[in-house]
C-alpha cells in the first residue's frame, strides 16, 4: 500500500476520527464487528464516513469516475427510457444517490431537448455535502432548471414516474462469508492496536448463507452477500404507486458472482484513481464497494411486487437506447467529437465497461405498450 497517495493532514485527522468510532462499534460488539457493520460507519458515518464528509469523490481529481462524468452521451441515452416512462405515467423522476449531480445536469437538459421534461426530478441524497455540491452543479449548468429539483432525505410515501440510480446499489453494506472446511463462517473486523484485522465467527444468521449454499463453492472460498440491497429494492416497491425502477450496476447473475474461481469475493476499494483490495487503509478516505448479484436483487424485487421489464449488459442498453445517434447528432471532425467517440467506446467495450455494468428494470403497477428503449437488443433476463 506504499505506492498510494498519502492523504493530507486534515483528511488523516479525519480518517482516525472515524477509526476511533469503528473500534468504539468493536468494542460495544464484544469486540468483533460485522463487516457490513464497518462498511455502514466507513462510507456513511455523520461527518466522518467517505461519502458524509467533504472530500472530492467524482471525476479526475477524487477517487473513480463514473459514466456520467466521462461524457453527456451517458445521460442522453437514459433519457430516451426516461422519457418514455414519463409519457406513460405523467410522473416525476427521483434519482437515487446523484452523486457529483453531472446525471441531473445532463438528464435534465436531454429532457428538455426532447420536450420532456417533468414537473419535478426529486434526488435523494444522504450527504449534505454531496447535496450542495449537486444543487451547485445545476446551478451553473443549467440555473433554468433548479426550481425544477427538489432534494430528499427519505423515500417520497406516494410516487408516480421513474426511479433511476447509477450505482448505487455497490456502495451498500455487504457481509462478508468464507467456508472452511464445508462450513460457512462471518467474516468481521476486530481490533489490532490502533487498526484493524480480520476474524471469522460461526454465522449468527443462518439465512445469509442461503445464497451461497444453492451452489457447489470449495472451501477456502470467500464471498459477499447483500441483504441491504435487497432490502432497499423491496422498500421502494412500498413508496412506488405506479412506474419504473432502473438500475445501472457492476455485477453478475447469480451463476457467476457464485463461481469457484472467483474465491476471493469482489470487494474492492477506490482512492485517487488507484484500487485495492484493503478496506483498513485510511478508513474514510476511500470508496469500498462490491459487485452487485442480480439474481438476489431480481428475486427480491420480485418478491415486493415488482415486475421484471429487462436486463442486459451497459453496452446493449446503450446502443438500443441511442448512443450512436446522440453521438452522430455531435460536429464531426471538431475535438468534442472525439473526445465524445472516445468516451462512448469505453462505455460500450466489453474490455472497459459495457459488459461489467449491467442495467436492469422493473416496473411496478404500469402496463407498457412497448419495450423500455434499451431492452430490446440483447435482453438477458433469462440468465438471472
Amino acid at each position: 500500500m506504499s505506492a498510494l497517495p498519502v492523504p493530507d493532514e486534515a483528511a488523516q485527522a479525519q480518517s482516525q476520527r472515524l477509526s476511533a468510532l469503528l473500534h468504539q462499534q468493536i468494542a460495544a460488539g464484544g469486540g468483533w464487528l460485522p463487516f457490513a457493520g464497518f462498511m455502514h460507519h466507513a462510507l456513511y458515518a455523520p461527518g466522518l464516513g467517505y461519502y458524509s464528509a467533504g472530500s472530492r469523490k467524482f471525476g479526475p481529481h477524487g477517487d473513480f469516475v463514473t459514466a456520467p462524468e466521462m461524457t453527456p452521451l451517458f445521460a442522453q441515452s437514459l433519457a430516451s427510457t426516461v422519457a418514455a416512462v414519463l409519457r406513460a405515467t405523467g410522473g416525476e423522476v427521483l434519482e437515487i444517490g446523484a452523486g457529483s449531480g453531472q446525471l441531473a445536469l445532463d438528464l435534465l437538459l436531454a429532457l428538455e431537448a426532447q420536450n420532456a421534461l417533468p414537473a419535478r426530478y426529486a434526488i435523494l441524497e444522504v450527504s449534505a455535502d454531496l447535496a450542495q455540491r449537486q444543487r451547485d452543479t445545476l446551478a451553473a449548468g443549467a440555473p433554468h432548471l433548479l426550481a425544477r429539483v427538489a432534494w430528499l432525505s427519505a423515500l417520497p410515501e406516494d410516487f408516480c414516474g421513474i426511479m433511476l440510480g447509477n450505482e448505487v446499489l455497490d456502495a451498500m453494506p455487504c457481509h462478508l462469508l468464507y467456508q472452511q472446511a464445508a462450513h460457512w463462517l462471518e467474516r468481521g473486523v476486530v481490533a489490532d492496536g490502533t487498526g484493524f484485522a480480520w476474524q471469522d465467527r460461526p454465522l449468527a444468521d443462518a439465512s445469509l448463507a442461503a445464497a451461497v449454499r444453492a451452489h457447489d463453492l470449495p472451501d477456502d472460498y470467500l464471498t459477499e452477500v447483500q441483504p441491504a440491497a435487497q432490502a432497499f429494492v423491496r422498500s421502494l416497491a412500498g413508496c412506488m404507486r405506479q412506474g419504473v425502477l432502473l438500475l445501472v450496476d457492476y455485477g453478475f447473475p447469480a451463476a457467476e458472482y457464485y463461481h469457484p474461481q472467483r474465491h476471493r469475493g469482489t470487494l474492492m476499494c477506490h482512492y485517487r484513481h488507484h484500487s485495492h483490495a484493503d478496506p483498513f487503509f485510511w478508513p474514510g478516505l476511500q470508496d469500498i464497494t462490491t459487485h452487485v448479484d442480480f439474481s438476489a436483487i431480481w428475486a427480491a424485487a420480485t418478491e415486493a411486487g415488482w415486475q421484471l421489464e429487462g436486463y442486459t449488459s451497459q453496452a446493449s442498453y446503450l446502443l438500443d437506447a441511442g448512443l450512436l445517434d446522440a453521438l452522430a447528432a455531435l460536429p464531426q471532425g471538431e475535438p468534442a467529437y472525439f473526445q465524445a467517440a472516445a468516451a462512448a467506446q469505453k462505455l460500450v467495450s466489453p474490455a472497459e465497461m459495457g459488459e461489467l455494468f449491467k442495467v436492469i428494470a422493473f416496473s411496478r403497477h404500469l402496463e407498457l405498450d412497448d419495450l423500455l428503449p434499451g431492452f430490446g437488443r440483447d435482453d438477458r433476463s433469462a440468465v438471472l
